[in-house]
């Protein structure tokens, strides 16, 4: 019994001393990987944020260890006490058993008492020893379970270890990425620059081609005209569009006002009603509706059966005269072509500038337009949904051909405004006035006189 409780003394010892062996190895690679990373933390100031995040998480998973740690020296502590006290014990056993052994000498009658009360005390002590070998056991296991903690964060910290290779790469791609663009951006310039000096020589020859081409006084023209239509925009047509805008919002808040119980009144009586005769009517015109669409179909296939022939026959007795008249008039299409095509390379060379905006601002208009058509659509698509009776009209057919009616009024009103304004009708002249009658009819002479 003495020996197998020095082994077991001699094995919780070895565990003692190779756990804090393995805490000191761990303290030291962690604090080697934090030197590293702040020798590695000068060199890459784009990535101090997330070194500095990485940092406090290895702070925090030294902190942790500090505290397993100071927990597992408080408990070898506890070991050592512990130690002490079976220490304590089994002197205390070996003094019971050299007891026993004295007591067995002398042939006494109370040394069968002695030696039962002194094998009840053992066997206590084997209890307490038990007690003692369960306790080293979970603190073994809480050992055991902070081993597998610091090598979890010997683990973080390769990984951010890679991570940071990682980044140097990708700052070393960065900055070559930046020189081929640097260089290509001076080739670009080089080559902007010769553009830029081929377009100025070829604006100075084009100015001078419309120069030519076009006469001053049409440009002083366009220019008063310019100018007389912004003031009268500005003076007549601008402030009556808003007030035209301004009465039709007081006039459509009036008409919402005024339609609100009349709808509540369509909702409660009529659309149930309406519904129901819906379905009945459904249910009565569907029969007549597929048999309109399979004699539909029919007629289609027989009427184009009956002209497939004759159609066929038309372009085969067309086809010589289509050609003759093509050689006949190949010649004569040749020689205008001729005729019009050094006027009309002079003509896109002088208007190829004004082209090029033109495309450029109608793709801007199309642009703009087609994103405010989608929005008028939604709007519209939300007002047929809000109400039940639009409901079932709400497809999208309407809601492109409404968004589209909603966008041309505006143009078609301010069109009509600037013809009321600036093209004012003709007087017409008086029936009455002004006339001079050469032939009169002489008076009658009354047979009194």
């Amino acid at each position: 019994m003495a020996i197998s409780k020095l082994a077991t003394l001699l094995i919780f010892l070895a565990l003692v001393f190779t756990h804090g062996c393995a805490d000191v190895s761990v303290d030291g690679e962690v604090e080697n990987i934090v030197e590293v990373v702040r020798s590695d933390d000068s060199d890459l100031s784009i990535l101090k944020i997330e070194l500095q995040e990485l940092k406090s998480k290895i702070q925090t998973l030294e902190s942790n260890l500090d505290e397993k740690n100071q927990e597992l020296m408080r408990k070898d502590e506890v070991l050592a006490q512990k130690e002490k006290i079976i220490s304590a014990k089994l002197d205390s056993i070996s003094l019971l058993e050299s007891e026993i052994a004295s007591l067995q000498k002398k042939e006494k009658l109370d040394a069968e008492e002695q030696v039962g009360k002194a094998y009840a005390r053992a066997h206590e002590l084997e209890r307490q020893v038990d007690d003692l070998k369960r306790q080293s056991e979970i603190l073994n296991g809480e050992k055991e379970s902070l081993e597998i903690l610091a090598n979890e964060a010997e683990k973080k910290t390769n990984e951010a270890s890679l991570k940071l290779e990682n980044f140097q790469k990708i700052h070393e791609e960065q900055k070559t990425r930046i020189r081929v663009t640097e260089q290509a951006l001076e080739v670009s310039k080089e080559e902007m620059m010769k553009a830029k000096f081929e377009a100025a020589s070829k604006i100075k020859e084009l100015t001078e081609v419309h120069g030519a081409w076009l006469p001053p006084w049409l440009a002083t023209h366009y220019g008063h005209f310019q100018f007389f239509i912004t003031t009268r925009w500005n003076e007549h047509a601008k402030p009556a569009i808003d007030v035209v805008i301004e009465k039709a919002l007081d006039k459509a808040a009036q008409a919402e006002k005024w339609a609100e119980p009349h709808v509540k009144t369509v909702k409660a009586k009529y659309i149930p009603a309406v519904k129901e005769r819906w379905l009945v009517v459904k249910k009565n015109v569907k029969p007549h509706v597929e048999t309109l669409t399979t004699k539909t179909v029919e007629f289609y296939k027989t009427s184009k059966s009956v002209i497939t022939p004759y159609a066929v026959k038309s372009k085969e007795a067309i086809g010589p005269y289509y050609l003759e008249v093509k050689k006949f008039s190949k010649p004569y299409v040749d020689q205008v072509a001729t005729v019009t095509k050094p006027h009309v390379e002079k003509v896109r060379v002088v208007l190829k500038p004004y082209t090029k905006k033109l495309v450029h601002a109608s793709g801007k208009f199309l642009e703009s337009a087609a994103v405010y058509h989608q929005k008028v659509q939604g709007t519209v698509k939300e007002t047929l949904h809000k109400h039940e009776l639009i409901r079932p009209l709400a497809t999208r057919e309407l809601e492109w051909f409404a968004a589209s009616a909603i966008l041309a009024l505006p143009i078609i009103l301010l069109f009509n405004i600037c013809s009321a304004i600036f093209w004012k009708k003709p007087k017409k002249p008086a029936r009455n006035a002004n006339v001079h009658h050469a032939r009169r009819k002489g008076k009658r002479g009354h047979p009194d006189k």
